[in-house]
């Protein structure tokens, strides 16, 4: 018999477009013979069921059930695409956990851990893994310049805490573009985190949890036009991603190792990509995404192609592991 998945997209974050994108690719890739997909916007103002012909009818947050028609329909397994909030960060982890329903992202601790980058760093840090020099500011801080570029030096670069697809990201040059910087993090989230810069080969690595098995997919390099991996270089063609990537045996396998590890560490299941960048030879952390972009342009997908893993059953195995 058929199970009915429910693909979640959308969210309440800049990153809803892109989620809608995703969940559409996980809606027409999944194996129509064995699943009964059903696509499901959620948004602040409401939480619908989409069908075939664009329709809405909302859905019943106590038992997260949809009623068309007169008939009630409910799920064996929810496919998590939203990237953001509440997608990202935990929230809908928590309430498919108390509705005991499987879903196919990590649990709601470590989706809040490694949303909150200034934490996930903190719980990395005692396991030996390398990240660059960072210095905290929460909304309503004195901002003293001095002290933050005696801490992480300039070129750096100045991130919203919890926000993804590089949205609140600048890279400050000069004393004169912090403020701003920081101006343009605290539009996207109340605790910014500022970075030395890291100059060397910045690689995204994606690992998974594949047929009961954690795999590191093939090793994707970044090489910006702009002048970093920013949403134009993302998602509007400004950037140049290899795969696999142009680095040593030895780089392959020091970066190979420490994702793995990171994975292990924070006890992540489901899908997950991170980016470092190669400093003095060894690669550093820059962050965990826990719902990577799926639509057919994203990393996670070419690096799966480069498996020889189709997007059918990446997804699949994404599902079986959850209702496992």
């Amino acid at each position: 018999m058929k199970k009915n998945i429910a693909i979640i997209m959308g969210g309440y974050s800049s990153e809803y477009k892109i989620s809608l994108t995703s969940g559409n690719v996980v809606f027409e890739s999944l194996d129509k013979t064995k699943y009964n997909a059903f696509r499901i916007h959620i948004f602040k103002d409401k939480w619908v069921y989409v069908d075939t012909n664009n329709d809405e009818y909302p859905v019943d947050k106590n038992d997260f059930s949809v009623t068309v028609n007169g008939s009630k329909t409910t799920f064996d397994c929810v496919f998590n695409a939203i990237h953001g909030s509440p997608g990202e960060d935990g929230l809908m982890q928590g309430y498919f956990e108390l509705l005991n329903m499987p879903q196919t992202s990590c649990n709601m601790y470590q989706a809040g851990v490694t949303f909150n980058k200034r934490d996930c760093l903190s719980v990395l840090k005692p396991y030996g893994i390398k990240t660059a020099e960072s210095y905290f500011v929460n909304k309503g801080d004195v901002i003293n310049e001095d002290d933050i570029i005696a801490k992480v030096g300039l070129p750096c670069f100045v991130k919203a805490n919890k926000a993804g697809s590089s949205f609140g990201v600048s890279k400050a040059h000069t004393k004169a573009d912090l403020q701003p910087s920081i101006d343009v993090a605290f539009k996207e989230d109340d605790e910014i985190i500022i970075e030395s810069f890291l100059d060397g080969t910045e690689v995204s690595v994606g690992v998974i949890t594949y047929r009961g098995e954690v795999k590191v997919l093939p090793i994707t390099e970044i090489v910006s036009e702009n002048d970093f991996f920013d949403y134009e270089a993302k998602y509007l063609g400004k950037s140049q991603e290899i795969t696999p990537a142009r680095l040593t045996k030895y780089q392959e396998d020091q970066v190979n190792a420490l994702a793995k590890k990171v994975y292990q560490v924070l006890k992540m299941k489901g899908f997950s990509r991170s980016e470092y960048i190669f400093k003095d030879g060894e690669p550093h952390l820059l962050e965990m995404n826990t719902i990577p972009g799926l639509t057919r342009e994203s990393i996670l997908p070419q690096q799966a192609a480069a498996a020889g893993i189709s997007l059918s059953d990446l997804f699949d195995s994404a599902i079986e592991e959850a209702l496992k």
